[in-house]
This record gives structure tokens, sequence and C-alpha cells, in this order.
């Protein structure tokens, strides 16, 4: 069964590019398109879709209100929401995440990095633009005196180190595949047993526990 994905959009012109470049993607069909946040959440509870893909900047109700709505704090079966914006501004960042959201992208992001959002919202993982990625990070880059840093429960293999620094200088999958000379699915095994070992959800917090351990620096 493909990915069934809701987009919401107030301008016609970015719902139609969403569609057309969603559908093009194996596995994924959009189900829905709403001009509001209104509307959004209607649709969203009605269609029940695998993932929401929420403008920000919507009339009626914003973005961050109608994920809070689907997969806020409360919710009994909450929903996956991917938020996407023009605007890069932290707090839209934190607002989106602290709303329940399981993804946040900029609209100049390609197919590639769109769809691997899609993907990863729907297996219940969270996926946040490179670009934003290591901005955020580097507001933990430093620890306060004394604060203990997170232990692996087994080593980290030098292959996985090499994945580690990769996600935390916000380089993509594909990119880390592209750079390393391995697949997108050994990518993907080093990832799955990074998460393993350091007790993280998902690639920000991996590569978060990578400036915290000092492994990478702000700038670097």
């Amino acid at each position: 069964m493909p990915i069934r994905v809701l987009v919401a959009d107030d301008q016609t012109i970015i719902r139609t590019g969403l569609r057309i470049i969603l559908n093009a993607q194996p596995g994924i069909e959009v189900v829905g398109e709403a001009a509001d946040g209104q509307e959004a959440v209607r649709l969203a509870r009605e269609l029940r879709p695998d993932v929401c893909l929420f403008d920000i900047r919507m009339p009626v109700i914003d973005g961050l209100e109608a994920t809070r709505l689907v997969a806020g704090p409360g919710v009994a079966d909450p929903l996956a929401v991917v938020v996407i914006t023009t605007f890069d501004l932290d707090e839209y960042v934190y607002g989106s995440l602290r709303a329940g959201a399981r993804g946040f992208l900029l609209k100049d992001t390609g197919p590639d990095l769109l769809a691997q959002a899609v993907r990863s919202a729907s297996d219940g993982e969270a996926l946040i633009a490179p670009s934003v990625t290591v901005r955020l990070l580097q507001a933990f880059a430093d620890l306060p005196a004394g604060r203990p840093v997170a232990q692996p429960v087994a080593p980290v293999t030098a292959r996985e180190e090499q994945v580690l620094l990769a996600v935390a200088r916000g380089l993509t999958n594909t990119e880390i595949a592209d750079a390393l000379h391995i697949s997108l699915s050994t990518v993907k095994t080093h990832l799955a047993s990074l998460m393993a070992k350091l007790g993280a959800r998902n690639r920000v917090e991996i590569a978060m526990w990578a400036y915290e351990t000092r492994r990478i620096l702000p700038g670097t």
C-alpha cells in the first residue's frame, strides 16, 4: 500500500507542485489537499492519512495549531505531520516540534529529501532539513560545566563514527552514501545501529550527541 499524504498550503501553485512531486515518487500518493488550516484538520481527521504535510502560514488556523490538533500532546490517535515552510526561523522549528511534528522542511527542499521526510514520518521517525539541523545543534554545543554526556551501550565502530560526523554536518542519507562510497541501505543500517547504541530516537539526536561529545564543533 502506498503512503497516503494530505497536503495543506494556502497557495494553489505550491499545493499543485507538492502533489506532482509526491505522486511521482514510488510508494507515495497524495489523497487530499487543503487550502487552510481548518480544512486541513477536518480532512486529516476524515481521511486519516499516513502523513500530513502542513505549511506553517495558513489562514483560519495556522500550521502549528493544525499540527497540535492532529498530532500534539493529548491527541488520542496522533497523525504523522511534516511541517514545510519558506521561513527558516528557529521559532517555527521549535514550535513545530513542540506541537508534535515529525519533520521540518524548507520549501526549497529537493524531491528526494521531501520524499525521505514523508517516508521517515510514516515510519515513526523524524527528519529535519539538514541546514536547519546544523544550526539547531550548534545551540547545544556549549555544555554546562560538569554536565555528564550519555555513553553508548556498545562501542561505536569506525564506520559508524564516519556516518555520525556526516549526519552532524547535515548530510542527507544519499549524500552520506556518496561521500563514504557505500549503499543507501548500508547508511540506514549504520543509522539504526547508532540509534540503538546511543538511545537516540532519530538522526537529530544522533547529531546532537556528536556535538555534545565534541566529535564535531560549531563551524566545522
